[in-house]
Parts: structure tokens; sequence; C-alpha cells
């Protein structure tokens, strides 16, 4: 029988990983550490520096690079070692990531446990994780130059990217462990895709604001400063206005905080909705973990802002949205064909 139990657990592995990686990627823009391998060495970049010469080396090789001469110049090597250990491990899990698609893959491949539809979803996952590793390097590649920060658009795409491959992942799982499904509502349906929409731009947001550090100012809530709920710069950093919103630091975090109302409320009405609803146990369990699942990331938001992102607590913040997406993704699984 094609697609048994060992492709379930390939997959569900490769979505265990990929939390993972997120969860170390987040610690990595936290501890501002992306910068401190300044080249990519497919192979031998696995291993780190072993002995004190190559660590100098090492060092030496990254004063070469603007966040350390604008930022860093007063690091001595054990500073050093310290934000190359979060990047380094980063790229290892995302080679092992690789891994851990590639050679079962090719295994059920040969032995003819895919059916052609989970090959062609395989595919799919392979050209994400790929192209996942890609968007890694050109997000670094663009702290290398002249400015000591990478780009919040490539950070947004690299972040956005894992999480749709998760995304996918688990989808891909759901559809062995389930192949039949309740006959659904498809009005119901398409509010649960418009659901799964609004917090995948969400997602966005919160990676610009990571990218820009935008989390480091108006640290108060409700309000954003001083008791305004807009603040003024809101709408003065950035000429033409719309670029507020995606390149200024106030406006990207305005976008973030009222998006993040728009999240609950658009899930509250999913979960209000399905109230009136002929439901399986499975469809009640995905709406009331969305339920559950959105208001504490919702406090986890705020309380994130206004301690001015703790390191543990913005990890802590970026770990809910991935169950939160999570959530969403089952839970539209669980109305769709």
């Amino acid at each position: 029988m094609k697609d048994n139990k060992k492709v379930v657990y390939w997959l569900f592995t490769g979505c265990f990983l990929i939390f993972i990686m997120v969860i170390v990627g987040g610690i990595t823009r936290l501890t501002h550490s992306g910068l401190s391998i300044s080249d990519y060495k497919l192979i031998s970049g696995t291993i780190p520096p072993m002995n004190e010469q190559e660590w100098i080396a090492e060092f030496e090789h990254y004063k070469q690079f603007p966040e350390y001469q604008k930022l860093h110049y007063h690091f001595t090597l054990e500073d050093f070692k310290d934000i190359y250990f979060w990047e380094w491990i980063h790229r290892v899990i995302g080679r092992f990531i690789g891994i851990v698609f590639i050679v079962p893959f090719v295994y059920f491949l040969f032995t003819r446990q895919l059916s052609r539809s989970t090959i062609k979803k395989s595919l799919v996952l392979l050209f994400l994780g790929g192209f996942q590793g890609f968007l890694g390097w050109y997000m670094v590649k663009s702290g290398l130059v002249d400015i000591p920060a990478v780009s919040h658009y490539r950070l947004a795409m690299h972040l956005t990217t894992a999480f749709l491959t998760f995304a996918y992942t688990l989808w891909v799982a759901l559809d062995l462990i389930y192949p039949k499904r309740k006959e659904i509502n498809k009005k119901f349906r398409n509010i649960v895709r418009a659901g799964l929409l609004i917090l995948i731009v969400q997602i966005i947001w919160g990676a610009f604001v990571a990218g820009l550090d935008a989390g480091w100012i108006h640290n108060t809530w409700p309000t954003m400063n001083e008791g305004k709920w807009i603040h003024e710069t809101v709408f003065i950093e950035q000429n033409p206005m719309w670029k507020n919103f995606v390149e200024g630091k106030s406006g990207v975090q305005f976008v973030h905080r009222y998006l993040a109302y728009i999240v609950v409320g658009f899930i509250f009405y999913i979960w209000y909705r399905a109230r009136k609803m002929d439901l399986s146990v499975l469809q009640k369990r995905g709406i009331n973990s969305l339920l559950i699942l959105v208001f504490i990331q919702f406090l986890l938001g705020v309380f994130t802002l206004i301690l001015a992102v703790p390191v543990w607590l913005g990890v802590a913040h970026q770990v809910g949205a991935f169950f939160l997406l999570t959530a969403m993704t089952y839970t539209l699984h669980r109305f769709s064909r």
C-alpha cells in the first residue's frame, strides 16, 4: 500500500524540524547574530572553527564587513563566538532539514511507497525547501555591503516561506491521515480561507517589525505613545506616505498592532459562525484551538511590546504565531475536500 505510516512520520519529522528552525531563527534575529558568518560554504561550512587559530581567522574575516566596523568594533573574540554559535546552528539545522526531506523522498520513490499525488506534492516541498535556503543567503547578503542590517523585505520573505513550507508539509501529511472528509459548507470554508490569508499578512508584517527593530519603540499599550492612539511619526517618517507602512518603524508597528485586532476579531467570527453548524469532533477541536491560541498570541504580543522585546518573549511570540498557523491550517483542512 502506498503512502503508509512511514511517509506520514517523515512529513511530521519535517514539520518538527521546521518548527525548531523557526525558533533558532528567532533567537538568531533577536540576538543580532545573523551576520556573524559572512560566507556560505555548503559542505565545509558545516564544521565550525575547531581551534584558536581557526577562530582568530574567522574573526578577522568578520572584521572586514560593516557589522563589525560600524556596530561591533568593540567585540572581543569571545563576543564573536557567542553570535557565531546561533547563526552556525541555524545553518546546520537548515542543512539537516534538506537531508531529512531529500534522502527519505528518494528512498520512498524508489521503493514505490508514494502515490502519484504525493510525489507531486513532495516535489513542491523540495522546491520550497531549496528556495528557503536560497532566501536565507539572499537575506544575509543584504547586510554585508554598506548597512550592517539585513533587508526587512528579504527577512519577511525568508520567514514567511518557512511558515508556508511548514503549513504545506502539514497539509500533505493531513491529506494522508484523512483521505476522506465530511461534506462541508463552501461559504464557511471560504471564511476560514480568508482567515488564513489575513493571518499570513499579519505574519509578514511581524517580520517587518523584526527586520526594522520596530518593537523597541512605542512600548506602550493600547496607545502607541503618550496616550495617543496614532503617534504623529507614523505619517512623517517616509515620503510618500504609503512607505511609512512598509518601511517606517512606527508605521510598520502600527499596521502590526491593528492587524492583530483584525485577526482576533476574524477568528472570533469564525468561532461564532461555527457554533450553529453541525460539526465533527475534529472540526470543533480545530475551531476551539483557534480561539484559544489567538488570545494567547495576542497577550504574548502585548507583553512582548510593553517589555521591549526580551529575547525569550520575542521567541515565544514567534512560536505563538507558528502554533496559530498550525491550528488555522488544520482547521481549513477539516473544512476542505
